[in-house]
């Protein structure tokens, strides 16, 4: 098969992924072998490939392709996130600009345009990840809205709820007022922001005294219903028993006592709004206040705002501040720093909101998950740092607020039949809400029609916990073959900010519903950061396009330009250099297939100098395959590409290959090139997790193969023994070989001019590698002698003095300054570091590792002397 001159990422990369597809390469299906099983970190359902995905889901494809090759049954199962807050906000979006809106419209019809909008777009990133190469199960891919993910979901609440771990609680949540709905604690992002501290004067009922409060948030002054001191504050002890009026509404309500309140901060005094703040609302629980919800859903000022009724929040807090300066009740204002709550998904201000919402008890259900993890290790997290963010979150966890304020997604199975606390019952259909709610009321007469179904949704974490499991079917058939082959799956990659959101919550769910593990391991990439070091979002414009750098580097070399510079665990400071580097490399393996098979070969003898390069490899390729290896035991993957990367471009590409090249328009022998082609074929196997589509194109290039003998399914190499003596001899060789080129750069002597060598006291056992010092140097004699040789410029190699006689090559006088200087330097070096070491004070009290370089600096520069002197001595 011709080879073409230019490797084409283009053209290459649909053909394989096709052929791949065609020969169904990616599907699995229970056997015999030991199953790899790896299931993805659900990408929005709304979302396009941006380059967390890139990195995240190579990661994924680099350890099911190598794991396939390790001859393991490997099942990636993709999949998406219907994600209930982002695509509710699409769709509505989308309806506005047909001026629909959602409360126009009944939810059937708003569901039916979110499954119009999900079949659209539902796809677009899944089919962009096959671009990147992915080698997904497609057969497999799963939805968290599909009816089996959805029958899960609807099954575990129930079973959570008859386990008495569900209830439903009035409760202080965290309201995102442009979702319209609550979040659970983990999905707001406190940020510090710069604000004002507003002091405010409230007057004495019937005085025409005052007391000052400081507050952030002058708005929630009309939600107001008491007035708080510290009982040891002597500076209010004439306030005791007494009222005060709030200004602008002229609400008049009591002033009480709590230690709760820091005498030392603000004023001592403290403003009390049970409904907007979590703080306030235990006090007026325990005070017996009134409670005023001043906001509507939204965040506007419901009529208890007064005037201003139907403002925005910040609006009013601005208008107000006015007012209340205008009116005399402000006293003064501060900048005052504080962290505000953020919606994790719209980037809202948080609300702080009293509301029915329905909650599931954690304490009991995360001991097993906490144990697995820092006590047995039966999970184990790469890098290790992040047990101990895993143990913070889970040994501080609060009760998981599951219900949602929308209509896209899993509508909790709630059923109400009357207007009381208790009038509800929990089923799975609303026949067996009948069923339970006559039997629950005492009441036969009930009908459906008196059932009214709850109308939140729950959260979509709460379907994607069960992700594991339920890809295989495995909440609903616990014991099907699928759930019993695959899991426990073997690894998880995902990102460290979803540690809580959902990589502790699948443990979780794990140990409740098979009592197992969901995993083994779970790797833990970094973030992509630009090279300012800021998070990559479109917002900052600092994000590219996934798909350009793909069509522009080929996808392997966007591959290897993320992977050779992500650390597990670290962040990615990505620069489009790298990927360019990437690209690069796929062009080296690619021009040096070609060199291969542009060679004559012939039956010839095979030269002493490529036997040795040959047995010198083999020994280097078993060394970096033994390195490569650990690095995979320890998730470093960048390091395991780094080994193969250094393995291929400077041990294969720049050695080997010279050693073993023909001369010019001469013939290679048949025993070299095959051995020369298996190895490089051996290369490919190694390189293939990393570089799919190029490696399978090199492949099917060296000789036609069934469909069986594909490299994607070949077998991947086994470690054999090291021979670290043959690797230490070539290494010695090749400092050899480094000097001579080194003279040659130096004194600018040609490579078409040949050099001889002499070695002072060489040691005999090095001979061997006399015909490939001599190859790659041009040298044309190697002689050992007992004595320096005049006239010949010189460098040392370990215990051994090598001599390369110039025979007029280089201006000699020119040459004997050249070294007369270096001497001087050296000698002068020297002196500095002698008189260092010689400083009792600096010996005593400098850690033994400095000591030692300094120690080290001056055997250096002693040997460099003694070279240098023989060198002038030889040319004097």
């Amino acid at each position: 098969m011709e080879v073409p001159s230019k490797y084409d990422p283009q053209n290459v990369e649909n053909r394989w992924y096709d052929y791949w597809m065609q020969h169904n390469y990616f599907h699995s299906v229970p056997d015999d072998r030991e199953p790899y099983t790896i299931v993805i970190p659900p990408p929005n359902v709304t979302g396009v490939l941006h380059m967390g995905h890139m990195l995240n889901n190579t990661l994924q494809d680099v350890l099911t392709r190598r794991a396939r090759l390790m001859g393991k049954n490997a099942c990636w199962v993709p999949g998406t996130d219907h994600a209930s807050i982002a695509t509710e906000a699409k769709v509505v979006a989308r309806l506005k600009e047909k001026n629909i809106q959602k409360t126009d419209i009944s939810r059937d019809e708003f569901l039916k345009h979110a499954w119009d909008w999900t079949d659209e777009y539902g796809g677009v990133i899944l089919e962009q990840l096959k671009k990147l190469g992915c080698s997904c199960d497609w057969k497999r891919t799963a939805f968290t809205m599909d009816d089996t993910m959805s029958a899960s979901v609807i099954k575990v609440f129930i079973d959570l709820f008859n386990k008495g771990l569900i209830y439903r609680g009035y409760r202080m949540v965290n309201w995102d007022p442009q979702a319209q709905t609550t979040l659970s604690d983990e999905e707001v992002i406190y940020e510090e922001k710069q604000g004002l501290l507003y002091y405010l004067s409230y007057k004495i009922e019937g005085s025409d005294e005052t007391v000052t409060i400081a507050t952030t948030r002058p708005e929630t002054i009309l939600g107001d219903t008491a007035v708080c001191i510290n009982p040891n504050d002597e500076r209010y002890t004439h306030l005791k028993g007494k009222k005060v009026v709030v200004p602008i509404c002229n609400r008049i309500i009591p002033i009480i006592e709590d230690d709760y309140v820091d005498i030392e901060f603000g004023t001592g005094c403290l403003k009390v709004t049970p409904a907007h703040d979590v703080n306030d609302k235990a006090l007026g629980e325990k005070h017996n206040l009134e409670t005023i919800d001043i906001f509507n859903a939204d965040a506007s000022l419901n009529s208890f705002g007064l005037h201003y009724e139907g403002k925005d929040r910040f609006v009013v807090r601005k208008e107000i501040s006015k007012e209340l300066e205008e009116k005399g009740f402000l006293v003064k204002k501060e900048s005052y720093t504080n962290k505000v709550g953020t919606s994790e998904r719209t980037k809202a201000v948080i609300e702080p909101r009293l509301s029915d919402q329905w909650f599931l008890k954690m304490e009991d259900l995360v001991k097993p998950a906490l144990r697995s993890v820092l006590e047995t290790e039966e999970i184990k997290f790469f890098p290790k740092k992040f047990e101990n963010t895993y143990r913070h979150w889970m040994e501080n966890i609060r009760d998981w607020n599951i219900s949602r304020q929308l209509w896209w997604g899993q509508q909790i199975p709630a059923y109400y039949f009357g207007d009381g606390q208790d009038d509800y019952v929990v089923a799975e259909s609303i026949e067996d809400a009948l069923r339970l709610a006559k039997e629950k009321s005492k009441n036969d007469t009930l009908t459906i029609a008196d059932l009214r179904q709850d109308e939140d949704v729950v959260d979509t974490w709460f379907s994607s916990w069960l992700w594991p499991m339920s890809v295989f079917n495995g909440i609903l058939e616990p014991d099907n073959e699928e759930i019993n082959y695959y899991y426990p799956t073997s690894d998880l990659v995902t990102a460290p900010d979803i540690i809580f959101f959902w990589v502790a919550r699948m443990i979780i769910a794990g140990y409740e519903y098979r009592d197992e593990r969901p995993f083994k391991n779970v790797y833990f990439t970094g973030i992509v950061r630009d090279k300012q070091r800021r998070k990559m979002s479109k917002s900052l414009g600092n994000s590219p396009d996934a798909l350009k750098l793909i069509e522009n580097y080929g996808a392997d070399g966007v591959r290897v330009g993320l992977l050779l510079s992500s650390a597990a665990g670290n962040d990615l400071m990505f620069d489009e250099d790298l990927c360019q580097q990437g690209k690069n490399f796929a062009n080296k393996i690619w021009n040096g297939f070609r060199l291969l098979k542009g060679w004559e070969v012939q039956d010839l003898p095979q030269p002493e100098a490529s036997k040795l390069g040959i047995e010198w490899y083999t020994a280097k390729f078993n060394q970096t395959l033994v390195e490569i290896e650990d690095h995979f035991s320890k998730y470093r993957i960048s390091d395991a590409l780094m080994s193969i990367y250094k393995l291929v471009w400077d041990d294969y590409s720049s050695w080997l290959l010279e050693i073993i090249k023909p001369a010019y328009q001469q013939p290679i022998d048949k025993t070299t090139f095959d051995a020369v082609i298996q190895i490089f074929e051996e290369n490919l196997k190694l390189l293939h997790p990393f570089m799919p589509f190029l490696t399978e194109e090199v492949w099917q290039h060296i000789a036609e193969r069934t469909p069986e003998e594909a490299l994607i399914v070949a077998q991947w190499p086994a470690v054999e023994k090291v021979d670290l003596d043959l690797i230490a001899q070539f290494d010695f060789a090749a400092d050899v070989i480094a000097g001579i080129r080194t003279i040659r750069k130096e004194k600018n002597i040609p490579m078409k001019e040949s050099l001889e060598l002499a070695v002072l006291n060489g040691e005999k056992a090095t001979q061997d590698w006399d015909v490939i010092i001599k190859k790659l140097t041009n040298v044309s004699d190697i002689s050992y002698v007992d004595a320096a040789v005049d006239g010949a410029l010189t460098f040392r190699v370990k215990s051994n003095e090598y001599f390369v006689p110039i025979s007029g090559a280089v201006d000699v006088e020119a040459e004997i300054k050249k070294i007369e200087e270096e001497l001087k330097y050296t000698k002068g070096f020297l002196i500095s570091v002698q008189k260092k070491l010689s400083n009792e004070r600096f010996v005593n009290n400098a850690p033994e590792n400095v000591i030692a370089v300094e120690r080290k600096k001056q055997a250096d520069a002693e040997a460099k002397i003694e070279t240098l002197e023989k060198s002038l001595a030889s040319l004097s």
